[in-house]
């Protein structure tokens, strides 16, 4: 497949193909072939697929038609549908790298970067990274290109504009960009060491290293333990490793809930243990249920926050202890939860209860209220829902589904825990549109 991406200036263009430039220039005035895209400036930018087509007009000439005549051919051709360069390769690997005009953005090169990882086109969104690691310093690309173009592609995706493989796509090449200047980081400069990582259950580790890769970028010797760290034995490794601070990510309610764990069972090694990610922006009254250091909305605050722990004396804030009409709540759900569910099916018609949708929501409501009532309070789940419910809207799923789902559940537990389950009763209440 040839790349649509427009990536290449008129001098790269004219090298590739020989055509002077006052011929060139002809061609798009008279017959609109072919046709660049312009930079801000009003410079113009080749793809991959122009380069080829310019070509194909030059053998048309060889062949004995004139330019005027193998335009119509191409037009004829295209009016039908038929592309005449589809399968086609480039006839050269000699082409440079990306080409970035003088005066681009952060913003311009991220949103080149979004459109190379949609078309899938791994080779022009690695061109561009590397040319904008040689125009801007490497934390600058690492934030304003790929945490915010992964941020982009993800919004793309929850209203439906990008598929799940162009998100993992560009979550995967950002990733093992990072991963790459990990490697490289020059060794620590500093005394002090840092962990940092993900709670169990959590899989999204864009956040965790980078900030890993930032922390060693300022000399630190950070120790990046990856996705998914359990909470046994974790005290066991801030002691093998002697840590001076523990970093922990976390991006959704239930892996906040997790988070909470490892930091109740790090309290007594004296080390600190500080924390962020998405849940903790979305729902800010969270961290004040967790035992530590809350590091911030943004890697920037975090990166500081960090320092300041290491660098002075400053006490962690102390958690919210949850209420005995939650934990009471708590044990009861977890007893009693597969009957809940099993319960919820029979009282739901056949053909919504056998979709992997229905089988996933009923998954995902059960591990949000567990994780909630953990936290201390029902309403760390409705922000949870409210995605839920802006998704299968923009999935055009019936409007009543939601609300038949909740009534069940709610009848289902009080059923099953009566009494002790008033305050997800209550919840569950309010969710009924």
């Amino acid at each position: 497949m040839l790349s649509t991406t427009p990536t290449y200036n008129l001098k790269v263009v004219l090298k590739e193909t020989g055509l002077p430039a006052d011929t060139l220039r002809a061609w798009e005035r008279r017959y609109g072939l072919p046709a660049p895209q312009r930079t801000e400036g009003g410079q113009r930018l080749y793809s991959q697929y122009d380069i080829e087509v310019i070509k194909w007009l030059m053998a048309r000439q060889q062949d004995g038609l004139s330019i005027s005549r193998a335009v119509e051919m191409w037009s004829e051709h295209t009016a039908a549908g038929v592309d005449l360069l589809a399968g086609a390769l480039p006839t050269t690997q000699t082409l440079p790298a990306a080409y970035i005009p003088p005066g681009t953005t952060l913003d311009s090169v991220r949103a080149h970067w979004i459109e190379a990882c949609l078309e899938f086109n791994e080779s022009s969104a690695e061109q561009i990274l590397n040319k904008a690691f040689t125009m801007f310093p490497v934390e600058a690309v690492c934030m304003d290109v790929l945490q915010k173009g992964l941020s982009e592609v993800g919004g793309l995706w929850y209203q439906n504009k990008a598929s799940v493989q162009q998100e993992h796509f560009a979550s995967g090449l950002a990733m093992r960009r990072l991963d790459s200047l990990l490697s490289a980081s020059p060794a620590p400069t500093r005394k002090g060491i840092a962990l940092v990582g993900c709670p169990s259950g959590e899989w999204h580790t864009f956040t965790a290293l980078l900030l890993a890769l930032l922390l060693r970028r300022r000399g630190l010797n950070v120790i990046y333990l990856g996705a998914d760290v359990p909470t046994n034995q974790f005290a066991e490794t801030v002691n093998t490793t002697r840590a001076n601070l523990v970093i922990l990510v976390a991006q959704s309610l239930i892996t906040a809930a997790a988070l909470q764990v490892t930091a109740n069972e790090l309290k007594d090694l004296r080390v600190p243990v500080s924390f962020g990610g998405r849940i903790f922006s979305a729902q800010p009254d969270l961290k004040n249920r967790i035992a530590g250091y809350y590091l911030g909305e943004t890697i920037q605050a975090a990166l500081d926050g960090a320092e300041k722990i290491l660098t002075s004396k400053t006490k962690p804030g102390a958690a919210i202890p949850t209420s005995p009409k939650c934990q009471a709540a708590l044990r009861g759900f977890i007893a009693n939860r597969a009957q809940i569910e099993i319960t919820l099916k029979e009282s739901l018609p056949p053909f919504a209860t056998n979709s992997d949708g229905f089988r996933a929501g009923i998954q995902f409501l059960g591990d949000n209220i567990i994780a909630a009532l953990q936290l201390g309070d029902m309403e760390y789940v409705t922000q949870e829902m409210e995605w839920v419910k802006t998704l299968a809207q923009l999935r055009e799923r019936p409007a009543n589904e939601l609300n038949l789902f909740m009534q069940s559940y709610s009848a289902a537990v009080d059923k099953h825990i009566n009494g002790q389950g008033s305050p997800i009763k209550d919840w569950l209440a309010k969710q009924v549109l």
